[in-house]
């Protein structure tokens, strides 16, 4: 039963993970599996009439998701046991004029977003996917709205040099300019060019018709901001015509699916694990958590999920965790229920974050990065994260909590820090405990090649991340209850 349930997991994992190209398609994936769990959703822009034993969400910007399930003993004043991650993971991001060509070559202008490995994009089958700004006209009135958009085929890559012509390239290693040589290919300009021919002409070779007039924008000019055969590839999958394309946030995607490998099968393959990963087992966890009647019939407190965009750039956005958006739903519900203006401090002192990114797996072949008595495993559990310098929000007592629901349900659990000479990142932890003043600790699951185009992760650690994370929310309530330090 347990290896069932392990694969059951995995295979969801499996399948949210091909779902979300990007942090929008992340998000719009959580909304679907909310809403199916009995999830309300709500607007920032509205009044929020709130009930106790309810199950509610949010989204801002569609790229962040704040989900929470309300206990039927919860009064104001209570905790909120929150666990947040990250949708956004680093990649190639589309310029806001795209459009280059050089030497007969349609490329596609992009800027990078985070600390990628960029060379792992070079030689991979991309395509694009993100959110389009669509002009609507309906009995004459006109509207804006955004969609989101997935081109599922491979169109685009960026080409190595050979070595025939980098003959320095195996005593040097592969080095590149992010801005001159990190430019995807799209098509050759005589393909290009019978493309508009036929698309202006007649059929193109979707068999979708459009009129030539389409090449122009609003204002009657060329639009010269992105290749016309790019525009045409996301109409055609929008249902839309090139110039009702107001404006984007697309990105570049590996076509190539989330798989399991491994000899034994142990591993997922996959882009993306760094955040993914924590972010389907904390929303998975507050899902199942909450699901059955009496899930919330003894709780006092609000179980929540955060899911931020743009952790991998500072968090400093409007969605980001360094924005007001996790104070506001706190204090939102608060508010719900209270009105003494003494009643969110008293909740924020009684709640509790576990700040949820992957962590380093030791290196086989790099053992010498890690600290000798902190080199987490594959397979051997979440790792709770520790900086004396506050890079991780990690502290004796935070970690006590985690560590002691790991006890309980024979759950394994690492350790780690950073070498002393070596710089240590950091996570949406430190922002939001120093932000919102909740106790907070650090953990992520071990993987391998963080922040490639292609990492890896192991089985079993996504079934103990997802079960931890599910004990947290059934059990914190009532193990807070526990421990007493200011006092």
């Amino acid at each position: 039963m347990a290896k069932q349930q392990s694969y059951d997991v995995v295979s969801d994992f499996i399948d949210f993970l091909n779902a979300s190209p990007t942090a929008f398609h992340a998000v719009d994936e959580a909304k679907k599996r909310l809403k199916s769990a009995g999830f309300q959703q709500l607007s920032e822009r509205e009044l929020w009439d709130l009930q106790p034993g309810h199950k509610y969400f949010f989204t801002r910007n569609h790229s962040t998701v704040v989900a929470f399930a309300v206990g039927k003993k919860y009064v104001a004043g209570n905790g909120f046991y929150i666990i947040g991650a990250h949708t956004d993971s680093p990649c190639l991001k589309l310029k806001p004029v795209s459009k280059v060509v050089k030497g007969g070559i349609l490329e596609v202008g992009v800027q990078i977003y985070g600390g990628g490995l960029w060379h792992t994009w070079f030689d991979r089958d991309l395509t694009v996917a993100g959110r389009v700004i669509v002009r609507e006209e309906n009995a004459g009135s006109v509207s804006y709205s955004h969609h989101l958009v997935r081109i599922e085929e491979p169109i685009m890559r960026i080409p190595t040099l050979a070595i025939h012509l980098d003959k320095t390239v195996s005593s040097d290693g592969f080095k590149f300019n992010n801005e001159t040589h990190l430019i995807p290919i799209l098509a050759t300009s005589l393909k290009g060019e019978l493309n508009k021919l036929s698309s202006e002409n007649g059929p193109v070779e979707n068999g979708n018709q459009t009129d030539g007039n389409k090449a122009i924008d609003k204002t009657g000019t060329t639009n010269t901001k992105h290749h016309l055969l790019l525009l045409q590839l996301l109409a055609s999958k929008l249902g839309c015509e090139p110039d009702d394309i107001y404006d984007f946030e697309l990105q570049a995607c590996d076509t190539q699916p989330s798989t399991v490998g491994g000899a034994a099968r142990e591993f997922i393959f996959s882009g993306r694990l760094d955040n993914l990963c924590m972010s389907f087992c904390s929303l998975k966890a507050l899902i199942d958590a909450t699901s059955s009647e009496s899930s919330l019939e003894e709780e006092t407190g609000v179980r929540m999920v955060a899911l931020f965009d743009h952790e991998e750039v500072g968090s400093a956005s409007a969605q980001g965790a360094g924005s007001p958006v996790m104070l506001n739903a706190v204090t939102r519900v608060t508010n719900t229920f209270g009105t003494n203006p003494n009643l969110l401090e008293k909740a924020a002192q009684r709640s509790y974050l576990v700040s949820a990114d992957m962590a380093h797996a030791l290196h086989p072949n790099y053992m010498e990065k890690h600290e000798v008595n902190h080199q987490p495993k594959l397979h051997g559990g979440l790792v709770i994260k520790n900086n004396a310098n506050q890079r991780y929000a990690t502290n004796a007592v935070t970690s006590f909590y985690f560590r002691e629901i790991a006890t309980k349900h024979n759950l394994p659990v690492q350790d780690f820090v950073v070498r002393n000479d070596m710089s240590c990142g950091s996570t949406i932890g430190p922002i939001l405990a120093s932000g919102v003043g909740i106790r907070t600790v650090d953990v992520g699951a071990p993987q391998l090649s963080m922040h490639s185009i292609r990492e890896i992760c192991a089985v079993d650690d996504v079934k103990y991340s997802y079960e931890h994370f599910k004990a947290f929310y059934q059990e914190f309530s009532h193990l807070d209850g526990k421990m007493v330090v200011d006092i």
